[in-house]
């Protein structure tokens, strides 16, 4: 909605609707003073190959992309979308992938900003220490694979078509999980949502610290992580994790118990939202202002999906983008701003 359209007489109306039309239909890509992106329309002309989007982020052009491509960023080195042993890899959108390229464009001449935004805009916290060297991975998935939303609701779907036992997550528990975060006021944000329901405080997690009790950590969430045993990151995996959630957990189970397999087995972070919106509290790199002064609802980013966990050799096409991070000395800009 145009802010203060209530005002305008109906000739005015008229005349800014038609406006809104002709932006729409020139699809100009990039973004609006309040840093939200301008309407792109897919079509002809759209980047729909890895290498397509490959050479536009060379030429530092901003171009719509096919909804057919997706992105996920990864360890440079790593020969699948998501380290071995994840079930499913969290992937961005071509809307995205349409931001990454603004971002190429606004700053290439600071590339920091754009390694270390896109990292932002993806979700990762840390990223005032961040040194792993990192790339972008485009896309497209192998015929007959879709990518999912990737909702509370979708989760626990997955998880019982998989293990057949739904009694290992109660629906009563699914729904005070989605509640919490369905229910937030103006100023909270899902870090909050996560602290409610898992009872690990906001500050130390947003300062690094490893859940335990010493934050906070309610039982039912770290006897859940106990009971799931390590996760993929730490040379486990998502299937036998989630499996050993289901029989060796012996606690209530809870919201917190649930938001423990999710976060133990599938890199559901404290910064996920549950909805398929990326998060994060560092600046939105498209909004100019300091981090502080950035509203709940201006540092959402983009859609994110979730796809089947691949190696790059069973994908139909893909291309490697490094990123160039900089030194952790020089990022200032994650709390004063982009621009």
């Amino acid at each position: 909605m145009i802010r203060g359209h209530r005002r305008l007489g109906r000739r005015a109306r008229l005349s800014v609707a038609l406006a809104a039309c002709l932006l729409v239909l020139a699809g100009a890509p990039g973004a609006s003073a309040d840093g939200r992106a301008r309407p792109v329309i897919p079509g002809k002309g759209c980047i729909a190959t890895p290498a397509e989007y490959k050479a536009a982020w060379k030429a530092r052009q901003v171009q719509c992309v096919s909804p057919s491509l997706f992105a996920t960023t990864h360890a440079r080195g790593e020969t699948s979308l998501y380290p071995k042993g994840f079930w499913y890899a969290w992937a961005g959108s071509n809307t995205n992938l349409e931001r990454y390229l603004e971002l190429r464009r606004r700053y290439g001449d600071h590339p920091p900003k754009v390694g270390i935004g896109i990292l932002s805009y993806v979700g990762y916290p840390g990223l005032d220490s961040w040194t792993t060297p990192t790339d972008l991975a485009v896309y497209t998935l192998p015929r007959g694979v879709r990518a999912l939303v990737p909702s509370f609701e979708t989760w626990f779907r997955l998880l019982d078509e998989r293990f057949g036992a739904m009694s290992a997550y109660p629906l009563a528990a699914q729904v005070d999980l989605v509640v919490t975060y369905s229910r937030l006021r103006r100023d909270e944000d899902v870090v909050g949502a996560f602290q409610k329901v898992t009872g690990c405080r906001r500050d130390q997690l947003l300062q690094g610290a490893v859940p335990s009790a010493a934050i906070g950590c309610n039982r039912s969430f770290l006897d859940a992580l106990a009971a799931a045993g390590p996760s993929p990151y730490a040379g486990g995996d998502s299937k036998t994790c989630f499996a050993n959630f289901q029989s060796r957990y012996r606690g209530r189970r809870d919201a917190a118990a649930l938001r423990g397999a999710l976060y133990q087995c599938q890199d559901a972070g404290f910064l996920n939202t549950g909805v398929g919106l990326g998060y994060n509290t560092y600046a939105n790199p498209f909004v100019c202002k300091p981090a502080a002064r950035q509203s709940v609802r201006e540092r959402y980013t983009g859609r994110e999906f979730i796809v089947p966990n691949a190696p790059f050799t069973a994908l139909p096409a893909h291309v490697d983008i490094p990123l160039d991070l900089g030194t952790p000395s020089r990022r200032g800009f994650l709390y004063t701003g982009y621009c």
